[in-house]
């Protein structure tokens, strides 16, 4: 998919109430259980802090439901509901239809992991955006399936160990690049989808606002780093999802309405290494592995904002062997 990225400056200006809008009553209250500097439980607090209470929320199997709600005790203030793994737009459709019923407003909102988004519960996800069920879908994006062991999931970026892609004389690391799933769901001509980053709040703020605010199916995919899976600092988390968007690892955009439009772009692109060496679970790749992610991001820097990138860090192209497809990391984003 290629997308038609409109221009602009670093940032987008908006009319929205921003920070002043949020409550100051968390939904999602101290006392769990999640890891000290765990992306996944700051970012579904701040989520369900600005949606508020008038918020009803699903979670299939994930690290959120460990930490989060094992009976008889839960972390949750809103209404909570856990069911299987592949469920979260079949069930956030029911939950949708049942208070409409009931005449009801309500935000329905379900939360799932990578796993149960890209992989596991792609199917039911289509399903509700082909319907434009008038629900927000929120995709907390830790690159892998956590909550089961660190197994490989196709959010995975290149080069990056898990249990399921261990570096090693065989292979290194994961070897496919990670599915563009926020283009795979504005393909379904969706009201609204969005990328989100904690490390940029205000921008954070202002697309779950936007959400809220909206009818029909929203959805909004945002990268959360996991302490041991990534094999990170517990205190780094803010700092690394700061270098995902400076990198290119991470792009903030929304499509709104089928309208396509970057929300931040950092002045200059990053070197890769800056993320990678922060991580452990990159702490295996090759020089040649660098340069061909590397490669892949100038690539994707020059698709979202329309700008080639200055050398270095884009230098060498990856050869076609080392990406087992037609030699085009991009694969037509």
């Amino acid at each position: 998919m290629h997308l038609a990225w409109a221009k602009g400056g670093t940032a987008v200006k908006s009319s929205s109430t921003g920070l002043k809008g949020v409550t100051r009553e968390d939904m999602f209250v101290h006392g769990h259980g999640a890891c000290p500097g765990c992306g996944y439980a700051a970012t579904a607090k701040n989520i369900a802090k600005i949606l508020g209470p008038e918020t009803v929320i699903y979670v299939p199997a994930s690290c959120l439901v460990v930490f989060g709600a094992l009976y008889p005790i839960s972390a949750w203030k809103v209404p909570y509901i856990y069911s299987a793994f592949e469920n979260t737009g079949a069930v956030i459709t029911g939950l949708r239809a049942a208070y409409r019923h009931r005449d009801i407003k309500a935000n329905v909102v379900g939360m799932a992991g990578d796993g149960g988004t890209f992989d596991i519960g792609l199917q039911a996800l289509s399903g509700a955006a082909e319907r434009n069920e008038d629900v927000i879908y929120v995709c907390l994006d830790n690159e892998a399936y956590m909550n089961t062991g660190i197994q490989r999931s196709s959010a995975t970026p290149f080069g990056a160990w898990t249990t399921t892609t261990p570096a090693g004389a065989v292979i290194q690391g994961n070897r496919r690049f990670k599915k563009d799933i926020a283009a795979i769901v504005a393909q379904h001509e969706v009201p609204y989808v969005a990328t989100l980053s904690v490390a940029h709040f205000s921008d954070f703020v202002r697309k779950v606002e936007k959400a809220k605010g909206m009818s029909g199916f929203r959805f909004l995919h945002c990268l959360t780093p996991c302490v041991p899976g990534w094999r990170i600092e517990p205190s780094k988390g803010v700092s690394i999802n700061r270098l995902a968007v400076d990198t290119g690892m991470w792009t903030l955009y929304e499509v709104e309405n089928g309208a396509p439009r970057v929300t931040y772009k950092p002045r200059d692109i990053t070197p890769v290494t800056e993320y990678l060496q922060l991580q452990g679970r990159f702490r295996h790749i090759s020089e040649e592995d660098v340069r061909t992610l590397q490669s892949w991001l100038c690539r994707k820097w020059k698709a979202h904002y329309d700008e080639d990138v200055k050398e270095p860090p884009c230098v060498l192209a990856p050869r076609k062997a080392e990406l087992g497809h037609d030699g085009d990391p991009l694969h037509g984003v």
